[in-house]
């Protein structure tokens, strides 16, 4: 497809309006600061962000709306290759990316403990995978003309079922995918106005559906234009705040390897501290009690009940405080209601207790190379090991997985020519690095803040927003004074990673104005990586499933309505799934991405780069890749283990964690194609 005769004009008309938009933006927030200063309550500035921002997108999706297939699946094929960069940006960034990795970073390190693998490796792994995507995939599937992932593998190999097998990967690992995005919808939601999470998920999820499901990829990348401007602002204000806060230079990427060595003295300090290690002892005591309990969980069970209900007699006896019966009632309530159940919730809390025994609440020191000394004991040289392989296996899955996630190939299914794909590929991974720049500057400020400011606090003098927090999610924060001195130590805090981007303005101590903008970036970031995966859902289930598979006939136009119907149905799935909080966002988004490099990757790369590559072969590949990951998955589930009466925690193959399972399915995909289509071709050249 040759560039539009009036494509210059059409870039600078684009121009004017992107900064047209950014000068309104930075005016709206100007007058937000200016109104909170001049007593505007939080209470409404949460809600401002909230409504505000989803109707930007909605009027960009009521702009946009469209029953035109090429506009609907491409968007006409003329998008910049400036402004699709900027809008695969803003779908790559995703829930994951703003909301959590820099909470990875902040309990992991750069490179993990134990066998964990260590926030940089999704920092490695992502950002790499963009060159892979620019090697290997991206400018050839442009040249194809296209319109789905599923489409390249019925154009190179023909047939019934690499189409098929195709479309059923992408609804797998896409599903995935976006459940993670809709729980990061609920969770900002419900923080910016108030409301319970299911009713937050419903209200971000009316912004999703009006983007997608009325102008489908047109509507949804100059959304994401949009959005990527929003979550930029969002993530660099709050960093340089900090870095300004604590050094005088505003250049958090440049200047943060200052407080690193702050926080390397600090952690010392808190390693030798009476008091932390008063903390650690009541953990170990509190894993005892769990272990005695699971020796025998049935009279444990019993005991516990009439203990905490003779507490209950006694504080109704004596008139005591409502409050104090209210939080007895709760914990009988919260107590197993049998034996299996008690076994499960002992079990978790044992290992947690167990954890967070360990000197810094279980978090490794912050800038080591790799967790345990692999010229000291056993267990540290096992230890090291076990963190190393997952960091490889975690940055490979990643890698890989980025050049095989369909609602990301599609993007570039969106520009005029294939030299455009490749200056698209380039711009994307410009306005990804950043931010990614930024991801381990905020985890250190953020960490040092907490330690010079938090901890040692008093629990009558604890900030607000550690309860408003709790209140949204308690698995996303929760202190306790353990040693009993009324003094906040660095291990009686828990924080979950989902909470360190979002409550950094917080925390910092920034104008509340910044905490409603980090709050709609992390909304703009989930929703745009939302829109991108819906419509690729919807696509696979009509296009791919529906009209080519099934063979039911349909007109261009027809199959667009059913796609809108389609994707407003997976939506509801979706949000129906994300209420049941099934995982944090990283391990959720790590799965789609181990789905993606092992289900689409093999046959993908193969069928580009060598012709003897067969259909048998690709079939064969893609039912392996995606049988051996689903397997190891399903696994290592506590849920599937216990249905099986497996015992322990994980079955671990070389100690890698579940979530890098693509790294055996890459390995069994690659070598299944290369053996069936030699084979298949030996046997065709007998006949």
């Amino acid at each position: 497809m040759a560039i539009p005769p009036d494509y210059a004009a059409y870039k600078a008309r684009l121009a004017r309006i992107l900064i047209a938009y950014v000068v309104g933006l930075c005016a709206v927030l100007g007058v937000l600061t200016w109104a909170e200063r001049h007593g505007l309550s939080r209470y409404w500035l949460g809600p401002i962000f909230l409504f505000s921002t989803v109707m930007i997108y909605a009027a960009i999706g009521i702009w946009g709306r469209t029953t035109y297939a090429e506009e609907y699946y491409v968007a006409g094929r003329r998008i910049p290759p400036f402004y699709n960069g900027m809008a695969t940006a803003a779908d790559w960034m995703s829930a994951a990316s703003f909301i959590s990795l820099a909470g990875g970073l902040y309990l992991q390190g750069f490179t993990g403990h134990g066998d964990q693998p260590g926030g940089l490796a999704f920092v490695l792994g992502w950002t790499g995978g963009f060159c892979l995507v620019a090697l290997l995939v991206a400018p050839y599937l442009r040249g194809l003309n296209l319109y789905t992932v599923p489409d390249y593998f019925q154009h190179r190999y023909g047939g019934h079922w690499p189409r098929l097998l195709g479309a059923v990967a992408a609804i797998l690992c896409s599903f995935t995918y976006v459940v993670a995005q809709i729980y990061g919808i609920g969770l900002i939601a419900a923080r910016l106005t108030g409301v319970q999470f299911e009713i937050g998920i419903l209200l971000g999820l009316g912004g999703v559906l009006l983007c997608s499901f009325l102008g489908g990829m047109r509507a949804i990348t100059w959304t994401q234009v949009a959005q990527y401007v929003i979550l930029l602002l969002a993530f660099l204000i709050p960093v340089s705040w900090l870095a300004y806060k604590q050094m005088g230079n505003p250049l958090a990427p440049v200047v943060y390897g200052e407080q690193m060595r702050k926080i390397s003295e600090i952690e010392r300090r808190l390693i030798d501290s009476p008091a932390e290690k008063l903390v650690q002892e009541e953990f170990l005591r509190r894993a005892e009690r769990y272990r005695e309990w699971l020796a025998d969980p049935l009279p444990a069970l019993q005991r516990e009940r009439t203990v905490i209900q003779e507490r209950i007699r006694q504080l109704k006896a004596q008139n005591a405080d409502s409050a104090l019966i209210v939080a007895a009632h709760r914990e009988l309530s919260a107590l197993p209601r049998d034996v299996d159940a008690a076994r499960e919730l002992w079990t978790r809390q044992m290992q947690e207790s167990l954890e967070r025994a360990r000197p810094l609440g279980g978090l490794s020191p912050h800038g080591q190379a790799f967790a345990g000394d692999p010229q000291g004991t056993p267990l540290e040289r096992e230890t090291f090991s076990a963190s190393r392989l997952n960091f490889l296996a975690l940055v490979f899955c990643l890698m890989v997985g980025t050049a095989g996630l369909p609602h990301l190939l599609t993007r570039f299914y969106t520009t005029p020519t294939v030299a455009e794909s490749r200056y698209s590929v380039a711009w994307a991974l410009f306005f990804i690095v950043l931010l990614y720049l930024s991801v381990p500057a905020l985890a250190v400020l953020v960490k040092l803040e907490v330690m010079q400011q938090l901890v040692g606090t008093g629990f009558d003098q604890l900030p607000n927003w550690i309860l408003q927090w709790s209140k949204v999610e308690p698995s996303l924060i929760s202190v306790s004074d353990v040693n009993g001195d009324g003094r906040l130590q660095f291990g009686e805090i828990r924080l979950g990673a989902d909470i360190i981007m979002l409550a950094t303005p917080e925390i910092g101590g920034m104008p509340y104005v910044v905490s409603g903008l980090v709050a709609a970036g992390g909304l703009a970031a989930a929703l745009s990586t939302a829109d991108g995966l819906l419509l690729t859902i919807s696509n696979a289930l009509v296009r791919d499933i529906y009209s080519h598979e099934a063979g039911h006939p349909a007109t261009p136009e027809q199959r667009v309505i059913l796609s809108k119907f389609a994707l407003l149905g997976v939506a509801l799935m979706a949000a129906l799934v994300a209420s049941l909080r099934p995982a944090d966002i990283l391990p959720l988004v790590a799965a789609s991405f181990s789905l993606a490099a092992a289900a689409f990757v093999p046959a993908m790369v193969t069928g580009i780069f060598w012709r003897g590559a067969t259909r048998g072969g690709a079939v064969a590949a893609m039912l392996a890749g995606l049988g051996v990951t689903i397997y190891y998955m399903l696994l290592n589930a506590e849920s599937v283990r216990r249905l099986f009466g497996l015992s322990g925690r994980y079955s671990l193959w070389f100690d890698i964690l579940p979530a890098s399972a693509g790294v055996f399915g890459v390995a069994a995909g690659v070598v299944v194609l290369v053996v069936v289509s030699l084979a298949e071709r030996r046997l065709a050249a007998r006949r």
